[in-house]
């Protein structure tokens, strides 16, 4: 199956420039014109791909050249662009930063040439005016594979700025400039430690949307934007026929858990597992009939004193898992499955008592960055010597790991950085901060299944 469709990266030149607000106000802008727009996003962020869900209506999903090949981003792209008319990619950190300093691995640049689409560049403009020339020149030529749509200017104080702006950028030659966005702070979405605040807890309503579409077909060149946009041809290359579902595969999903990858649960379902969503924060137990539980990431910390309070599922999920039941665990499922998380104040709150381990928050990042694992020893993930990428991402620590504590993961990180041990075992329980994107590894849902399998035929 084949379809045409149009392309566009958005990019910044850092963190922090507003290239998420320009992404979506784009996305609405276009849907506004009737179009189907499909999003995606760069890198290892479940948060942004939230918002660009309820702003398309349509799933966004990652795109990322370190933790997935090259075959694997075309084909997700290839998969979920085919029904759209125009796919829009959010780019992660600045254009192009990644995994490390050497080269484009993981970065928004590598994503795009691999796409062959251009890249819309967002300057933020606060206390620039000339001196934003010899910014985009340095992004402009950095690398002449790559092409540059246009560059917009976010953040202007005033219609002067921006003429100031757009002459630098004219005499230069080198890339037109599509538009300057003033600063408000209607704007603007709440962040808290891991970023933006999820679209569970904060939902863009109508009006932001039609306020923010709004903005851009006055602030923006679009019809220019249109044009720059290159004819892409898209042929679906979809999964292989799913399997007759053979496992029911419990999955916490509420406003305290709902980090998870898209395609980690298509691929699990896609190998037999009937997706069961529970609440740890609403629920008084578990669903009934469960093979095993899936407890992915988010924000425990924020809600943890409902979650302390709802002893009636924290009793279910701790009785079933000493019975044999299969959990897969990652970051805040593993703070879940502790024995109790102490906020900044110090307080503790109790958690489902699985693990013999204490969690503390900090006011600072603990961890962050992209890790390969490897399995030392046969888990639910697959055999001893199966190597699975993902990432870090949290505020939060281990108070003390007691040494009798199985791990089976080698973590390997940087190349600076030496290897070390994690993924937590217990009964048959598989805990990490790591999360894994099953897309570099579809064999490890493959054997989370299988194993939930014999669980159940051995039950």
């Amino acid at each position: 199956m084949n379809s045409k469709s149009r392309g566009l990266v958005i990019a910044g030149t850092h963190s922090g420039v507003g290239k998420t607000t320009v992404a979506l106000g784009i996305m609405a802008a276009l849907r506004r014109r009737g179009l189907r727009v499909q999003a995606f996003k760069v890198g290892p962020d479940f948060i942004d791909p939230g918002h660009h869900t309820h702003m398309t209506g349509r799933p966004s999903r990652n795109l990322d050249g370190w933790m997935l090949s090259k075959e694997e981003n075309l084909a997700v792209f290839q998969r979920h662009g085919l029904q759209a008319e125009v796919a829009i990619v959010e780019g992660v950190m600045g254009l192009f930063d990644g995994y490390d300093g050497l080269s484009e691995a993981g970065s928004t640049a590598q994503i795009a040439k691999w796409l062959g689409l251009p890249v819309l560049l967002v300057v933020d403009a606060r206390a620039m005016a000339r001196s934003a020339g010899a910014l985009v020149h340095g992004f402009a030529t950095f690398d002449l594979e790559l092409p540059l749509a246009g560059v917009v200017f976010n953040r202007i104080g005033s219609r002067r700025h921006l003429e100031y702006l757009v002459q630098v950028i004219d005499q230069l030659g080198e890339v037109r400039c599509l538009g300057g966005i003033p600063r408000e702070s209607e704007l603007v979405i709440p962040e808290r430690h891991l970023g933006l605040m999820t679209r569970e807890e904060h939902e863009l309503g109508s009006e932001y949307q039609d306020h923010l579409a709004g903005l851009m077909e006055e602030c923006l060149d679009l019809e220019a934007l249109w044009k720059k946009m290159p004819e892409i041809t898209l042929s679906g290359a979809a999964l292989p026929p799913a399997v007759v579902p053979m496992i029911r595969l419990g999955v916490a999903r509420d406003r305290a858990f709902c980090f998870y990858y898209p395609e980690n649960l298509e691929w699990l379902a896609h190998y037999g597992a009937e997706l069961i969503p529970f609440s740890p924060l609403g629920d008084g137990e578990l669903p009934a009939r469960l093979d095993g539980l899936y407890l992915g990431g988010g924000y425990p910390e924020v809600f943890v004193n409902q979650l302390a309070a709802n002893r009636s599922m924290r009793a279910s999920i701790r009785q079933q898992a000493e019975a044999g039941l299969p959990i897969y665990a990652e970051c805040g499922g593993l703070m879940y499955l502790s024995q109790e998380i102490q906020d900044l104040e110090g307080q503790s709150h109790l958690m489902v008592g699985l693990l013999p381990l204490q969690v503390r928050m900090l006011p600072r990042l603990k961890s962050l960055g992209y890790r390969e694992v490897t399995l030392t020893t046969d888990s639910l993930l697959g055999p001893s010597g199966t190597v699975v990428r993902g990432h870090e991402f949290h505020y939060s620590e281990i108070v003390a790991e007691p040494t009798a504590l199985q791990r089976v993961y080698r973590l390997s990180g940087r190349q600076s950085q030496p290897d070390w041990a994690e993924g937590y075992v217990c009964h048959n329980v598989l805990a990490s901060y790591v999360h894994l994107h099953f897309g570099s590894n579809p064999k490890a849902a493959r054997q989370l299944v299988e194993y939930c399998r014999l669980y159940r035929e051995r039950k």
